[in-house]
């Protein structure tokens, strides 16, 4: 398995920044209270359409003078369904094969973990306890709840909110949106278009071209060509180049307005890193770049997100969300870079919208075990063995009833589960059970029929494809990872921080306390 290294070292200088503090303080004193926030802040430096146009949102930048009065360089980090255990899960991850041994360690720290500043925030929506990316997305990116599925408007759909991102860029910031679904889902587009439902694919697009925003990179868009302009034209207009390929982003000279697209699976996203290939670029890539294009005297924001954590927690796939939250960590490392060279400027923010999955460490059937090495057999995600690998197979075995040798050969290459393996010597040998479930799932793949009542399917294989679910459902209850839904869960996320302004997120709070400390620790006064 490849290992995800710490980049951190917090302990390093302390006793000359504490000492430095101590200056500060003295200077505070005789200064007078206006500088007080000052010192606080470096205490912790280590088709219903609505057709939004900007001119008719009021924006108050209202900056004090940076660097000193507020950070300069922003980033804010959204894992899309991913809470703690997410988080955890990819930890035990890497340390798998320690699990068992006394006095090794058990889990390693990602990135993010390290931060010196962890909150908890809740994440409801106006109108539902479970809340939705879009009515989430709104809450971190504008500090206002709203109900399920609208776009940075108020629940009566009409009023529009104001982002942290358009009051950066009214500040004189530059500003960049990253993430690795499309460019035009809902935790993106929160934070430059404005629409009553997260579906209005080519509005939301035609939104992000007016948007002057500077840089755009990651997933494309779902429906460009949905209206006269297309979204292409209306990018164009509006004087935006297009990069198709990593090479074509890197030409790209900074202070040119881009929006880079990478290499695309389904539903206009990036692959899922289990399944990305060398040559593609990566999450981190995106960051990376994203960074060179907007690094400039007056600071910059930069949202990235990570958006197949989630759907992979849909599918029940905890292999691709491991995968995937790693890819998000590598991203924040090259922030963390950034961060280094910039300590006194630069603030770092990372959360969820949401857990998704009721994912959890532990399952009934395995006790207090686990053996997440199991997890390293699986080389696909459950989105390329559903759409490509199953389709061939079932292609070219027509009539078919009963799991067959080519089916097994299948299992055993794509999730490292053997048919023939006696299971009280091979971990990833198959139970009676484990068999019956499979048969039962394959016949229901094959023919569309199963013998269950319809709510017991829904349980058992929710909208997924029933082999493929039932596959990632055994091998991960044999790694001691369990689910409890096919959907997002109320439970709160955490709120991880480094760097100018992070000790404003400590603490328990709702997510939109978290963009009003955003803009507190930028000096932007976000007055939705």
């Amino acid at each position: 398995m490849t290992k995800v290294t710490g980049w951190l070292n917090f302990n390093k200088g302390f006793v000359i920044a504490s000492a430095a503090l101590a200056i500060v303080a003295v200077a505070v004193m005789l200064s007078g209270p206006a500088d007080a926030d000052t010192l606080t802040a470096n205490s912790s430096d280590l088709s219903k359409s609505w057709n939004y146009q900007p001119a008719n949102v009021t924006r108050t930048a209202n900056v004090s003078n940076r660097p000193w009065m507020g950070a300069k360089y922003v980033f804010f980090f959204i894992g899309d369904g991913m809470a703690s255990v997410q988080m955890h899960a990819a930890e035990a991850y890497l340390e798998a094969e320690n699990h068992n041994v006394p006095g090794a360690p058990k889990a390693e720290l990602l990135t993010m973990s390290q931060f010196p500043v962890q909150g908890m925030a809740t994440t409801y929506a106006d109108n539902r306890f479970i809340t939705g990316s879009a009515a989430a997305g709104t809450a971190l990116a504008c500090g206002m709840k709203t109900s399920i599925g609208n776009i940075s408007l108020a629940p009566d759909e009409t009023t529009p909110y104001v982002s942290i991102a358009e009051l950066a860029k009214d500040a004189g910031m530059r500003v960049g949106i990253v993430s690795s679904v499309s460019i035009d889902h809902a935790t993106p587009a929160v934070f430059y278009a404005h629409q009553p439902s997260r579906s209005m694919y080519y509005e939301i697009g035609l939104d992000l071209a007016a948007s002057n925003f500077d840089y755009f990179g990651g997933g494309g868009f779902k429906n460009p060509e949905g209206g006269t302009p297309s979204v292409w034209d209306s990018l164009q207009a509006n004087g935006y180049v297009v990069a198709d390929t990593l090479q074509e982003l890197q030409n790209v000279q900074p202070g040119t307005k881009c929006v880079a697209i990478g290499d695309l699976a389904g539903s206009s996203a990036l692959y899922y890193e289990i399944d990305r290939t060398g040559e593609m670029a990566s999450l981190a890539d995106f960051t990376a770049e994203g960074i060179r294009l907007l690094d400039n005297p007056n600071g910059f924001f930069m949202m990235v997100e990570g958006g197949k954590i989630d759907w992979a927690c849909h599918a029940n796939d905890a292999r691709s969300s491991i995968d995937d939250t790693l890819a998000f960590d590598a991203a924040i490392a090259e922030a963390v870079a950034f961060y280094h060279e910039h300590p006194q400027e630069t603030l770092i923010v990372v959360t969820g919208d949401h857990e998704c999955g009721g994912m959890t460490i532990g399952f009934a059937g395995t006790g207090y075990a686990n053996a997440f090495e199991l997890l390293d057999n699986q080389t696909m995600s459950y989105e390329a063995f559903s759409y490509v690998t199953w389709p061939e197979y079932e292609d070219t075995h027509q009539g078919v009833v009963d799991i067959d040798d080519d089916f097994k050969t299948l299992m055993l290459n794509a999730f490292g589960l053997d048919w023939n393996a006696d299971p009280e010597i091979h971990p990833n040998g198959l139970t009676d059970y484990q068999k019956l479930r499979l048969e039962a799932a394959f016949d229901k793949s094959m023919t569309g029929e199963s013998q269950n009542p319809p709510d017991e399917d829904m349980l058992l294989y929710g909208y997924y494809e029933p082999i493929t679910v039932t596959l990632t459902h055994i091998l991960n209850e044999k790694a001691g990872l369990a689910w409890t839904s096919y959907s997002h869960t109320g439970v709160p996320v955490p709120v991880l921080a480094i760097g100018r302004g992070s000790y404003l997120f400590d603490g328990f709070y709702d997510n939109t306390d978290v963009a009003r400390k955003i803009a507190q620790a930028m000096r932007l006064n976000l007055n939705n």
